[in-house]
């Protein structure tokens, strides 16, 4: 704790080329309230080539609490790292360039972690904002509960314990206890603390009040090749466990495995055709039935329903292909795998 009991609070922001984000995304902090904390925001830049640094620069021009530095490995977890290692701090929270946190979201989240000393994290849930047609179906693809299943700091709900949340504030003595972000992992490196976070005896608990807006990147290829990502180092982070981290995380494998592996045996076997039948014709309708649901209005469903499709599949491939790689050959991760996708 900081001299005066004064905590301190660190909010550490990765990013690269960003210009068009981080803007906004430093003056929603600006204009948060801190819960009587501290607050630093630093800011972790992966040595961008667009205007993001002077962005960030005239910002802290103005403003003491907001610090600008380097990382030249360019991905997130040494950024996170870096950030939170920058200066002293009792409680570290990391945000996305992408996001806006509203007024309350840091004073919610430090609340819920002064009145419960068994909470290790507390996060918000995501409101998402569309820049065009395709991320607008993406964010409520995204948003819905047969897009993502149980990702409730996505779906939103009640208030109540979570596996995981997306903008989390962690007590300091999580870090001491627990370690660090992993480093090695591309993707997955939050959701691989929480669940160290879990197994440690900690409890990670979403807030509905705690909301921040989050800009849906607009393209389809773009999510393909995210969520494929996401997959595949899933399967490194199990493998790293030796444990399923999360159920959840399966299905989409489950299914593309059904998909092709039923498709071939149906085409030899007549006896399976029927049911393999059914089970695609079951998904299919399934997923029309969700998107109606999802969308906001009758022109944005079929959209919807793509992005449906490429979250599954996505990640279902990537997953599959992460077994191929870390489980049955026991390779380390491919050097194409560790560009991120944006």
């Amino acid at each position: 704790m900081a001299i005066g009991s004064i905590e301190r609070l660190s909010v550490v922001i990765p990013c690269r080329n960003e210009e068009a984000y981080i803007g906004a995304c430093l003056d929603s902090l600006m204009a948060a309230d801190p819960g009587g904390a501290q607050l630093t925001i630093i800011v972790c830049d992966g040595m961008s080539d667009d205007r993001t640094r002077e962005v960030v620069r005239e910002r802290a021009a103005h403003r003491t609490n907001i610090l600008l530095i380097d990382n030249p490995q360019r991905t997130t977890p040494f950024a996170l790292n870096i950030g939170l290692e920058a200066v002293p701090f009792d409680l570290g929270m990391i945000l996305g360039a992408h996001a806006e946190v509203d007024v309350d979201y840091l004073r919610v989240c430090m609340d819920a972690l002064r009145t419960d000393p068994t909470i290790g994290c507390a996060g918000g849930v995501l409101t998402n904002v569309y820049g065009n047609a395709a991320s607008r179906c993406i964010g409520m693809a995204m948003a819905h509960t047969f897009g993502v299943g149980g990702a409730r700091f996505r779906t939103g709900g009640k208030a109540g314990y979570v596996d995981t949340v997306a903008f989390g504030v962690y007590r300091r003595e999580v870090f001491e206890k627990v370690g660090w972000f992993d480093e090695e992992l591309v993707r997955n490196q939050d959701d691989e603390l929480s669940y160290r976070i879990t197994k440690a005896g900690y409890r990670i608990k979403l807030l509905p009040a705690a909301t921040a807006q989050y800009h849906v990147r607009a393209s389809y290829a773009k999510l393909y090749k995210q969520y494929r990502q996401y997959g595949y180092w899933k399967v490194y982070v199990s493998v790293k466990h030796r444990a399923v981290t999360t159920v959840r995380q399966v299905v989409p494998s489950l299914w593309v495995s059904y998909a092709i592996v039923g498709g071939i045996a149906a085409m030899f076997l007549p006896l399976l055709r029927l049911p393999y039948t059914a089970g695609v014709v079951m998904y299919a309708l399934a997923s029309v039935m969700a998107a109606v649901h999802a969308a906001q209005g009758s022109k944005d469903t079929i959209g919807v329903l793509r992005a449906f499709w490429i979250l599954h599949a996505a990640y279902g491939i990537g997953y599959l292909d992460g077994i191929l790689h870390f489980v049955i050959l026991g390779r380390r991760p491919s050097r194409s795998s560790s560009v991120l996708t944006r």
